[in-house]
């Protein structure tokens, strides 16, 4: 009797291992970086524009020179900016997938307090614009971490950095593309009806 039960154990576990492997075939494809690898977790990338002649990568600068600071774009197109890395939502994924939740963080120590991790701030007075600060919360999906989650679509045959997270079903969200803005002498990251074509290039370690 005990062999008739093996084999239909091994059986069961085979088929497991086989519908996981299905479910996550089915799931959303990986983001590639410029080499045509898939993105990783926590690895080390620059952030680049599509359109040469429009800047570089992507820095830190403060608009009132307060903290905390925000996301900003390099003016040179050679210079590569700072590098970020990607922490999906679900903590066991490994890969950087199009359409997923993802804390999104600049690797690089400042004199300010909070984290550089990007948030999406709140809607500015003067400008009536919603900036990309630094200062957020890594994990914890919820209503309080909100501000904290971006995503990675497709643009055409390029990706965009897009803000419409989905880690709490109940809440009211105003989605939008990620764009440029071009205020004060320096590009500044935001939410805008023109999306910021951008590609991944993978920093040295």
């Amino acid at each position: 009797m005990e062999k008739p039960v093996l084999r239909f154990l091994t059986l069961l576990l085979l088929s497991s291992a086989l519908a996981s492997a299905a479910a996550r075939s089915t799931g959303p494809p990986a983001v590639h970086d410029v080499a045509g690898k898939p993105l990783r977790r926590g690895a080390k990338y620059y952030i680049l524009p599509v359109i040469r002649g429009r800047g570089g990568g992507l820095t830190l600068a403060g608009r009132n020179r307060t903290c905390p600071l925000n996301v900003a774009q390099e003016g040179l197109e050679v210079a590569n900016g700072l590098p970020l890395t990607f922490r999906p939502v679900n903590p066991k994924e490994t890969a950087v997938r199009l359409s997923t939740d993802l804390n999104v963080e600049l690797a690089a120590a400042t004199i300010c307090v909070q984290s550089t991790l990007w948030k999406l701030g709140d809607v500015d007075e003067a400008t009536g614009r919603r900036y990309v600060a630094t200062g957020g919360v890594a994990g914890r999906p919820g209503p309080a971490t909100l501000s904290n989650w971006f995503k990675i679509e497709e643009e055409g045959r390029d990706y965009k950095l897009v803000f419409c997270p989905s880690v709490c079903r109940f809440c009211k969200v105003v989605c939008g593309d990620v764009g440029v803005f071009y205020e004060d002498g320096r590009r500044w990251l935001g939410l805008s009806e023109v999306p910021f074509p951008v590609l991944f290039k993978k920093a040295r370690a």
